[in-house]
Protein backbone atom coordinates (compact mmCIF):
# COMPACT_ATOMS: atom_id res chain seq x y z
CA UNK A 1 0.00 0.00 0.00
CA UNK A 2 1.31 3.70 -0.48
CA UNK A 3 3.15 5.12 2.49
CA UNK A 4 1.64 8.61 2.71
CA UNK A 5 -1.49 9.42 5.31
CA UNK A 6 -4.85 8.34 3.85
CA UNK A 7 -4.24 7.31 0.54
CA UNK A 8 -6.82 6.98 -1.99
CA UNK A 9 -8.75 4.35 -4.13
CA UNK A 10 -11.36 3.00 -6.37
CA UNK A 11 -13.26 -0.66 -4.79
CA UNK A 12 -13.09 -1.67 -8.24
CA UNK A 13 -15.13 -0.54 -11.38
CA UNK A 14 -15.38 1.98 -13.18
CA UNK A 15 -17.53 3.57 -15.94
CA UNK A 16 -17.55 1.30 -19.27
CA UNK A 17 -17.85 3.71 -22.38
CA UNK A 18 -21.01 3.52 -24.23
CA UNK A 19 -19.11 2.68 -27.65
CA UNK A 20 -18.35 -0.67 -25.78
CA UNK A 21 -21.21 -1.34 -23.65
CA UNK A 22 -25.23 -0.82 -24.05
CA UNK A 23 -25.62 0.50 -20.81
CA UNK A 24 -29.35 0.69 -21.07
CA UNK A 25 -29.47 -3.16 -21.31
CA UNK A 26 -26.97 -3.36 -18.33
CA UNK A 27 -28.91 -0.64 -16.61
CA UNK A 28 -30.35 -2.16 -13.40
CA UNK A 29 -28.53 -5.46 -13.43
CA UNK A 30 -26.04 -7.24 -12.07
CA UNK A 31 -25.52 -10.58 -14.44
CA UNK A 32 -24.28 -13.78 -12.65
CA UNK A 33 -24.14 -15.41 -15.85
CA UNK A 34 -22.70 -14.18 -19.13
CA UNK A 35 -24.65 -11.84 -20.84
CA UNK A 36 -22.42 -11.23 -24.05
CA UNK A 37 -25.32 -9.08 -25.54
CA UNK A 38 -24.33 -5.95 -23.37
CA UNK A 39 -21.24 -5.92 -25.54
CA UNK A 40 -21.31 -3.24 -28.76
CA UNK A 41 -18.46 -4.65 -30.50
CA UNK A 42 -18.13 -7.26 -32.72
CA UNK A 43 -16.00 -10.42 -31.18
CA UNK A 44 -13.03 -10.47 -33.41
CA UNK A 45 -12.65 -6.76 -32.50
CA UNK A 46 -13.57 -6.87 -28.76
CA UNK A 47 -10.65 -7.63 -26.81
CA UNK A 48 -9.10 -4.84 -28.78
CA UNK A 49 -11.82 -2.48 -27.61
CA UNK A 50 -11.64 -3.59 -24.24
CA UNK A 51 -7.77 -3.10 -24.11
CA UNK A 52 -8.43 0.87 -25.22
CA UNK A 53 -11.65 1.29 -22.74
CA UNK A 54 -9.11 -0.34 -20.23
CA UNK A 55 -6.52 2.56 -21.03
CA UNK A 56 -9.53 5.26 -20.83
CA UNK A 57 -10.20 4.25 -17.28
CA UNK A 58 -6.48 3.97 -16.00
CA UNK A 59 -5.60 7.19 -17.31
CA UNK A 60 -8.79 8.72 -16.02
CA UNK A 61 -7.86 7.83 -12.60
CA UNK A 62 -4.58 8.67 -12.79
CA UNK A 63 -5.59 12.07 -13.94
CA UNK A 64 -8.13 12.05 -11.16
CA UNK A 65 -5.03 11.66 -8.67
CA UNK A 66 -5.75 8.45 -6.89
CA UNK A 67 -2.83 6.02 -5.21
CA UNK A 68 -4.52 3.01 -5.88
CA UNK A 69 -5.89 1.85 -9.11
CA UNK A 70 -7.62 -0.66 -10.88
CA UNK A 71 -8.12 -1.93 -14.37
CA UNK A 72 -11.87 -0.70 -13.92
CA UNK A 73 -13.26 -4.47 -14.14
CA UNK A 74 -13.78 -2.62 -17.91
CA UNK A 75 -13.44 -6.71 -19.56
CA UNK A 76 -16.39 -7.63 -17.03
CA UNK A 77 -20.05 -8.01 -17.23
CA UNK A 78 -20.39 -7.69 -13.54
CA UNK A 79 -17.40 -8.30 -10.45
CA UNK A 80 -18.36 -12.35 -10.17
CA UNK A 81 -19.72 -13.61 -13.65
CA UNK A 82 -16.44 -13.18 -15.71
CA UNK A 83 -14.69 -15.45 -13.10
CA UNK A 84 -16.96 -18.37 -12.22
CA UNK A 85 -18.34 -18.74 -15.25
CA UNK A 86 -14.47 -19.62 -16.57
CA UNK A 87 -14.54 -22.37 -13.77
CA UNK A 88 -14.66 -26.43 -14.30
CA UNK A 89 -17.61 -27.73 -12.65
CA UNK A 90 -20.49 -25.00 -13.83
CA UNK A 91 -22.76 -25.38 -16.94
CA UNK A 92 -22.52 -22.07 -18.74
CA UNK A 93 -24.90 -23.08 -21.16
CA UNK A 94 -27.75 -23.73 -19.12
CA UNK A 95 -28.22 -21.68 -15.84
CA UNK A 96 -30.09 -22.92 -12.47
CA UNK A 97 -32.42 -19.99 -11.11
CA UNK A 98 -32.63 -18.26 -7.62
CA UNK A 99 -35.25 -16.42 -6.11
CA UNK A 100 -33.46 -13.48 -4.21
CA UNK A 101 -34.58 -11.60 -1.06
CA UNK A 102 -36.36 -9.35 -2.91
CA UNK A 103 -38.61 -12.10 -4.82
CA UNK A 104 -36.69 -11.94 -8.38
CA UNK A 105 -36.08 -14.83 -9.63
CA UNK A 106 -32.29 -14.47 -10.85
CA UNK A 107 -30.49 -16.45 -13.43
CA UNK A 108 -27.25 -18.05 -11.80
CA UNK A 109 -24.48 -20.27 -12.48
CA UNK A 110 -25.51 -23.73 -11.79
CA UNK A 111 -22.79 -26.01 -10.29
CA UNK A 112 -23.27 -29.47 -11.89
CA UNK A 113 -19.32 -31.30 -10.93
CA UNK A 114 -16.27 -30.55 -8.88
CA UNK A 115 -15.17 -26.52 -9.06
CA UNK A 116 -11.83 -26.68 -10.41
CA UNK A 117 -10.05 -23.68 -12.05
CA UNK A 118 -8.70 -24.29 -15.98
CA UNK A 119 -6.33 -21.53 -16.18
CA UNK A 120 -6.20 -17.89 -15.72
CA UNK A 121 -8.90 -15.48 -15.60
CA UNK A 122 -7.92 -12.45 -15.40
CA UNK A 123 -3.93 -12.62 -14.78
CA UNK A 124 -3.59 -11.14 -18.66
CA UNK A 125 -5.67 -7.96 -17.40
CA UNK A 126 -3.18 -7.26 -14.39
CA UNK A 127 -0.31 -8.41 -17.19
CA UNK A 128 -2.23 -5.04 -19.10
CA UNK A 129 -2.41 -3.02 -16.19
CA UNK A 130 0.78 -3.45 -15.03
CA UNK A 131 2.36 -2.32 -18.39
CA UNK A 132 0.02 0.96 -18.48
CA UNK A 133 0.47 2.30 -14.83
CA UNK A 134 3.43 3.05 -12.71
CA UNK A 135 1.32 3.43 -9.57
CA UNK A 136 0.20 0.91 -7.17
CA UNK A 137 -2.15 -1.49 -8.85
CA UNK A 138 -5.42 -3.45 -6.94
CA UNK A 139 -7.30 -6.58 -8.62
CA UNK A 140 -9.82 -7.59 -7.72
CA UNK A 141 -11.71 -11.10 -7.65
CA UNK A 142 -15.12 -12.54 -6.55
CA UNK A 143 -15.11 -13.92 -2.57
CA UNK A 144 -15.77 -17.89 -2.45
CA UNK A 145 -18.60 -16.84 0.24
CA UNK A 146 -20.65 -14.77 -2.25
CA UNK A 147 -20.38 -16.95 -5.31
CA UNK A 148 -21.27 -20.07 -3.43
CA UNK A 149 -24.72 -17.80 -2.68
CA UNK A 150 -24.48 -16.77 -6.09
CA UNK A 151 -25.37 -20.70 -7.72
CA UNK A 152 -27.53 -23.12 -8.21
CA UNK A 153 -25.48 -25.92 -6.44
CA UNK A 154 -26.84 -29.21 -8.10
CA UNK A 155 -23.87 -31.17 -7.21
CA UNK A 156 -21.97 -30.27 -3.47
CA UNK A 157 -25.46 -30.44 -1.80
CA UNK A 158 -23.33 -28.54 0.91
CA UNK A 159 -22.60 -24.92 0.68
CA UNK A 160 -19.28 -25.05 2.88
CA UNK A 161 -17.90 -27.72 0.52
CA UNK A 162 -18.99 -25.50 -2.70
CA UNK A 163 -17.62 -22.39 -1.17
CA UNK A 164 -14.35 -24.26 0.15
CA UNK A 165 -13.61 -25.44 -3.41
CA UNK A 166 -14.24 -21.90 -4.80
CA UNK A 167 -11.75 -20.49 -2.59
CA UNK A 168 -9.37 -22.53 -3.63
CA UNK A 169 -9.68 -21.81 -7.47
CA UNK A 170 -10.06 -18.12 -5.92
CA UNK A 171 -6.71 -18.89 -4.52
CA UNK A 172 -4.77 -19.86 -7.64
CA UNK A 173 -5.88 -17.19 -9.10
CA UNK A 174 -4.70 -14.65 -6.68
CA UNK A 175 -1.56 -16.17 -6.67
CA UNK A 176 -1.19 -15.95 -10.45
CA UNK A 177 -2.17 -12.19 -10.16
CA UNK A 178 0.85 -11.14 -7.84
CA UNK A 179 3.19 -13.02 -10.11
CA UNK A 180 1.62 -10.74 -12.93
CA UNK A 181 2.59 -7.44 -10.50
CA UNK A 182 -0.35 -6.85 -8.55
CA UNK A 183 0.42 -5.15 -5.45
CA UNK A 184 -3.00 -5.49 -3.59
CA UNK A 185 -5.57 -8.68 -4.11
CA UNK A 186 -9.31 -7.62 -3.21
CA UNK A 187 -12.07 -10.24 -2.52
CA UNK A 188 -16.17 -8.92 -3.25
CA UNK A 189 -17.66 -10.46 -0.72
CA UNK A 190 -20.79 -8.37 -0.57
CA UNK A 191 -23.20 -11.42 0.37
CA UNK A 192 -22.08 -12.28 3.44
CA UNK A 193 -24.81 -9.71 5.03
CA UNK A 194 -27.68 -12.08 2.64
CA UNK A 195 -27.11 -15.09 4.82
CA UNK A 196 -24.86 -13.61 8.20
CA UNK A 197 -25.92 -17.03 9.62
CA UNK A 198 -24.12 -19.26 7.14
CA UNK A 199 -21.20 -16.12 7.06
CA UNK A 200 -20.78 -16.96 10.76
CA UNK A 201 -20.28 -20.80 10.23
CA UNK A 202 -17.83 -20.49 7.12
CA UNK A 203 -17.49 -17.06 5.41
CA UNK A 204 -14.37 -16.53 7.09
CA UNK A 205 -12.82 -19.72 7.03
CA UNK A 206 -13.52 -19.30 2.84
CA UNK A 207 -11.79 -15.95 2.86
CA UNK A 208 -8.44 -17.29 4.44
CA UNK A 209 -8.25 -20.40 2.62
CA UNK A 210 -8.57 -18.02 -0.69
CA UNK A 211 -5.90 -15.83 1.03
CA UNK A 212 -3.92 -18.50 1.94
CA UNK A 213 -0.10 -17.74 0.88
CA UNK A 214 -0.65 -14.32 -0.11
CA UNK A 215 1.98 -12.19 0.72
CA UNK A 216 0.94 -8.29 -0.78
CA UNK A 217 -1.63 -6.72 1.09
CA UNK A 218 -5.32 -7.94 0.88
CA UNK A 219 -8.81 -6.65 1.08
CA UNK A 220 -12.13 -7.54 1.40
CA UNK A 221 -14.88 -5.78 -0.01
CA UNK A 222 -18.53 -5.90 1.93
CA UNK A 223 -21.10 -3.58 0.41
CA UNK A 224 -25.00 -2.94 0.42
CA UNK A 225 -25.48 -3.10 -3.56
CA UNK A 226 -24.50 -0.72 -6.39
CA UNK A 227 -26.76 2.57 -5.80
CA UNK A 228 -28.08 1.88 -9.20
CA UNK A 229 -29.60 -1.57 -8.17
CA UNK A 230 -30.06 -1.16 -4.40
CA UNK A 231 -31.74 2.57 -3.50
CA UNK A 232 -30.91 4.33 -0.08
CA UNK A 233 -34.66 3.32 1.70
CA UNK A 234 -33.78 0.04 0.85
CA UNK A 235 -30.03 -0.24 2.62
CA UNK A 236 -29.46 -1.11 6.25
CA UNK A 237 -27.89 1.55 8.77
CA UNK A 238 -25.44 -1.18 10.02
CA UNK A 239 -23.87 -4.45 9.13
CA UNK A 240 -25.26 -7.88 9.60
CA UNK A 241 -21.85 -9.28 9.51
CA UNK A 242 -18.51 -7.24 9.65
CA UNK A 243 -16.71 -7.46 13.18
CA UNK A 244 -16.09 -11.07 12.46
CA UNK A 245 -13.90 -10.35 9.25
CA UNK A 246 -11.68 -9.26 12.27
CA UNK A 247 -10.43 -13.29 12.26
CA UNK A 248 -9.58 -13.00 8.50
CA UNK A 249 -6.40 -12.63 7.04
CA UNK A 250 -7.28 -9.70 5.15
CA UNK A 251 -5.40 -6.91 6.23
CA UNK A 252 -8.26 -4.40 4.76
CA UNK A 253 -11.39 -4.51 4.96
CA UNK A 254 -13.88 -1.87 3.08
CA UNK A 255 -17.15 -1.09 3.59
CA UNK A 256 -19.64 1.28 2.09
CA UNK A 257 -20.59 4.40 4.87
CA UNK A 258 -21.31 7.44 2.93
CA UNK A 259 -25.02 5.99 0.86
CA UNK A 260 -26.35 4.01 4.23
CA UNK A 261 -24.87 6.72 6.44
CA UNK A 262 -23.94 3.65 9.45
CA UNK A 263 -22.91 4.48 12.63
CA UNK A 264 -19.27 4.64 12.64
CA UNK A 265 -18.87 3.64 16.16
CA UNK A 266 -18.63 -0.05 14.09
CA UNK A 267 -15.13 1.04 12.86
CA UNK A 268 -13.91 0.45 16.67
CA UNK A 269 -14.88 -3.19 16.34
CA UNK A 270 -12.14 -3.92 13.47
CA UNK A 271 -9.45 -2.81 15.34
CA UNK A 272 -6.42 -3.86 14.20
CA UNK A 273 -7.79 -3.84 10.38
CA UNK A 274 -6.90 -0.97 8.10
CA UNK A 275 -10.11 0.26 6.71
CA UNK A 276 -11.27 1.43 3.20
CA UNK A 277 -13.71 4.16 4.04
CA UNK A 278 -16.73 4.62 1.42
CA UNK A 279 -16.64 8.35 1.41
CA UNK A 280 -18.58 8.89 -1.95
CA UNK A 281 -22.66 8.68 -1.86
CA UNK A 282 -22.92 6.84 -5.84
CA UNK A 283 -26.79 7.19 -5.65
CA UNK A 284 -26.52 10.81 -5.68
CA UNK A 285 -25.59 12.17 -9.20
CA UNK A 286 -24.32 15.45 -7.64
CA UNK A 287 -20.66 15.25 -7.60
CA UNK A 288 -19.05 16.05 -3.83
CA UNK A 289 -17.48 18.93 -2.61
CA UNK A 290 -13.79 18.46 -1.24
CA UNK A 291 -15.01 19.70 1.81
CA UNK A 292 -17.89 17.12 1.66
CA UNK A 293 -15.55 14.37 1.83
CA UNK A 294 -13.08 15.95 4.33
CA UNK A 295 -16.25 15.75 6.63
CA UNK A 296 -17.13 12.75 6.33
CA UNK A 297 -13.39 11.29 6.61
CA UNK A 298 -12.96 13.27 9.82
CA UNK A 299 -15.83 11.69 11.30
CA UNK A 300 -13.48 8.24 11.52
CA UNK A 301 -11.19 10.04 13.24
CA UNK A 302 -12.96 9.39 16.45
CA UNK A 303 -13.21 5.39 15.86
CA UNK A 304 -9.68 4.84 14.42
CA UNK A 305 -6.54 7.06 13.30
CA UNK A 306 -5.83 8.38 10.22
CA UNK A 307 -3.10 5.43 9.90
CA UNK A 308 -5.48 2.39 9.67
CA UNK A 309 -7.50 4.61 7.01
CA UNK A 310 -7.63 4.44 3.45
CA UNK A 311 -10.40 6.83 1.25
CA UNK A 312 -12.66 5.13 -1.07
CA UNK A 313 -15.82 5.46 -3.14
CA UNK A 314 -18.81 3.37 -1.23
CA UNK A 315 -18.60 0.78 -3.97
CA UNK A 316 -17.70 0.49 -7.56
CA UNK A 317 -18.82 3.27 -9.92
CA UNK A 318 -19.57 1.44 -13.27
CA UNK A 319 -23.35 2.46 -12.97
CA UNK A 320 -22.54 6.09 -12.92
CA UNK A 321 -21.94 8.03 -15.97
CA UNK A 322 -18.21 8.60 -16.64
CA UNK A 323 -18.09 12.83 -16.07
CA UNK A 324 -20.23 11.97 -12.49
CA UNK A 325 -17.77 9.00 -11.68
CA UNK A 326 -14.63 11.07 -12.82
CA UNK A 327 -15.57 14.27 -11.01
CA UNK A 328 -16.21 12.14 -7.77
CA UNK A 329 -12.69 10.68 -7.83
CA UNK A 330 -11.64 14.12 -8.24
CA UNK A 331 -13.19 15.63 -5.28
CA UNK A 332 -12.45 12.67 -3.44
CA UNK A 333 -8.74 13.02 -3.89
CA UNK A 334 -8.75 16.87 -2.41
CA UNK A 335 -10.75 15.78 0.35
CA UNK A 336 -8.43 13.62 1.49
CA UNK A 337 -5.73 16.32 0.90
CA UNK A 338 -7.38 18.56 2.99
CA UNK A 339 -7.49 16.36 5.84
CA UNK A 340 -3.89 15.28 5.35
CA UNK A 341 -3.10 19.05 5.51
CA UNK A 342 -4.57 19.53 8.58
CA UNK A 343 -2.65 16.39 9.99
CA UNK A 344 0.74 17.46 9.01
Amino acid sequence: MPSQLLPTAVVGSYPQPDWLVDREKLSKVVPRVRMKEIWRVPEPYLQQAQDDATIVAIRDMERAGLDIITDGEIRRESYSNRFVTALEGVDVDNPGFITTQTGRVTPVPRVIGKVRRRGPVEVRDMRFLRQNTGLTAKMTLPGPFTLSLQAKDEFYKDPEALAMDLAAAVNAEAHDLVAAGADVIQLDEPWVRNDPHAARRYAVKAINRALDGIRVPTVVHLCFGYAAVVPSEAKPGRYSFLPELVDSTATTISIECAQPRIDLGVLAELAPKIVMLGVLDLSDPAVETPETVAMRIRRAFEYLPPERLIVAPDCGMKYLPREVAFGKLQAMVDGAAIVRRELT
